[in-house]
């Protein structure tokens, strides 16, 4: 059965954090968007909203299972009467050989019946390009930046067909800047081009948003899109949808301010230096002592309390790369981070308990076991903190509260405190 509603734009997300980035440049673009944290198991009211972002945590478990995940999203969205289904995933293409980018897209391009995809992390508000194929983050190639030191997916290639080739059975193709300079004609010509070679999956160049605005007419009636979160800013347009600042009100911020930060990425590890040499408190969390079975958790909530009624805390398990591989090395990848995410996650929601109701969360993963122990079930997406990162009205089971979360590489080096700061949250 048909809703009255039907969606313009059903969004699958394989982490929580990719969620809301790719929430917020559609609310930035005029949309109004829902973020849920998992395919919902109750019924929503989606009246008034054009765009349902399913945030899944699917970017680094087995292929099998993240493509049995998508597909069930994918089917929520349908009986929503979704009229174009987007795929996002990390605006540095993180993957593996194995997957999951290639092994998702093509199951969501067999549900839907399209032979051809588009394919581009590009995302030019946060220096992330993609030229002649090859991915960009600032002036560096992929392959140079701090992301070839990512502990569960190192990027040492930036060329995206290769890359994308080697996690996907069908080919893959490119449309290069060329193209894409000349406009959604020539770009739509090169898609189809390609398609008639039988390439399945296109890696389409994009180093400006305007070369995202051009691309976004080229989509229009495409089943399927998979991108970072730069390609949302083209879509809008073609529901006649304009940036309105009225779909980014929320209710005030009221309550206690924390951060928890379990990323290790380069750009998190310099917010949580900054946020200490401002004198703010700020308290580290030590693997191995959780793996010994110390009381980490009380111990973190004891020392909070003692700074929250007056002070925003940081509670971190952020550390260099050598640091995260000296702690790997003794407990194993997964024990190592699996114990970590878990902790936090205890410590976000004691926090909540203690009455914080603004509350930052740095890392991917860190977001996703968060998010969850909170019982969160869907967030209003409002103002943007930096690109890429807004903050979001959540309805969780301790209550409503105000949170943001972070993917590692976004964010100014003052973000963990100039989120509070903004002021910019307005009631509706």
């Amino acid at each position: 059965m048909t809703p009255l509603h039907a969606l313009k734009l059903g969004c699958i997300a394989d982490d929580f954090t990719g969620a809301t980035d790719l929430a917020n440049n559609l609310v930035r673009a005029g949309m109004r968007v829902v973020q849920t944290i998992g395919v919902p198991h109750a019924a929503l009211d989606l009246s008034a909203i054009d765009a349902v972002v399913v945030a899944l945590k699917t970017r680094t478990i087995a292929p099998a299972e993240a493509v049995a995940q998508s597909l069930a999203a994918l089917a929520w969205l349908q009986a929503q009467g979704a009229q174009q289904i987007y795929f996002k995933y990390c605006s540095t293409f993180d993957s593996t050989p194995q997957g999951n980018i290639g092994p998702v897209a093509q199951a969501l391009m067999a549900a839907l019946n399209t032979p051809l995809a588009i394919a581009t992390p590009a995302f030019p508000d946060n220096q992330r390009t993609v030229f002649k194929g090859h991915l960009f983050v600032g002036d560096l190639l992929l392959s140079d930046s701090g992301m070839r030191q990512h502990p569960l997916t190192p990027m040492t290639d930036a060329n995206l067909v290769r890359v994308l080739q080697a996690q996907s059975s069908c080919p893959v193709g490119l449309v290069a800047h060329t193209v894409v300079a000349q406009g959604s004609t020539a770009i739509g010509q090169r898609l189809a081009q390609l398609q008639a070679e039988g390439v399945g999956l296109a890696i389409v160049d994009a180093v400006t948003n305007d070369d995202l605005m051009r691309l976004g007419p080229a989509l229009r009636g495409m089943p399927l899109v998979t991108g970072g979160s730069g390609v949302a800013i083209g879509l809008p347009q073609n529901w006649g949808l304009a940036p309105n600042p009225h779909t980014q009100q929320l209710p005030p911020a009221t309550g206690l301010r924390a951060v928890v930060s379990g990323s290790c990425s380069q750009a998190t590890n310099a917010q949580v230096a900054h946020f200490i040499t401002q004198g703010l408190p700020a308290l580290a969390i030590d693997a191995l002592r959780v793996a010994s079975g110390a009381p980490v958790v009380q111990e973190a909530l004891r020392w909070a309390g003692q700074h929250l009624p007056t002070q925003t805390v940081l509670i971190y398990s952020t550390a260099e790369a050598d640091a995260v591989k000296a702690i790997q090395a003794q407990l194993g990848v997964t024990r190592a981070g699996q114990l970590l995410e878990d902790t936090l996650a205890d410590i976000a929601h004691g926090l909540v308990e203690h009455g914080v109701r603004q509350l930052v969360i740095a890392g991917g993963e860190t977001s996703g076991a968060c998010v969850q122990k909170l019982g969160i079930s869907h967030m209003q997406i409002g103002p943007q903190i930096d690109a890429g990162v807004p903050w979001c009205y959540a309805h969780g089971s301790l209550g409503a509260l105000h949170v943001a979360l972070k993917s590692g590489n976004f964010g100014g080096g003052d973000f963990m405190i100039r989120a509070f700061e903004m002021g910019r949250m307005r009631e509706c």
